[in-house]
């Protein structure tokens, strides 16, 4: 078998009702992941392919999003548990501890519930190799 990633994507934007907890949320697990998050001036930030933003930005229609499924990957079985305890310390309510589910063989998961209760996981499909780390995208502004 296999799965491909980062294909049918491009983003995913989640519009949430107080920006600064769900800021303290995603700071927490995503720096657990080793993912970056931008913070803009503009009521809303960002991490690869994900924006959050607050309901009054240019970045939302006016209205909050949700309830929402998003899972991350994991690189491996100990930063799903990581992930899970992170997000725990900043409040979040679990949703699913960390264990294998029946998806597929090696499917190593935690669920939790973000200040908005999205249901937010990470997941770590087993051993495997990437064919890459990221797909980099290069294009130049105007102006």
């Amino acid at each position: 078998m296999e799965l491909h990633r980062g294909r049918l994507l491009d983003h995913v934007q989640l519009v949430v009702s107080d920006l600064d907890a769900s800021r303290r949320f995603y700071g927490a697990v995503l720096e657990v992941l080793g993912v970056p998050v931008v913070d803009t001036e503009q009521g809303f930030f960002w991490a690869d392919e994900l924006a959050i933003s607050e309901k009054d930005s240019p970045a939302s229609a006016g209205r909050l999003t949700g309830p929402t499924h998003v899972a991350f990957q994991a690189k491996d079985r100990e930063t799903v548990d990581r992930f899970h305890r992170a997000a725990l310390e900043v409040g979040a309510r679990d949703n699913g501890a960390p264990g294998e589910r029946p998806y597929h063989p090696g499917y190593y998961a935690a669920f939790v519930l973000d200040p908005d209760g999205n249901n937010i996981e990470a997941v770590y499909h087993g051993a495997a190799e990437r064919s890459a780390e990221s797909v980099v995208l290069k294009f130049e502004m105007p102006g």
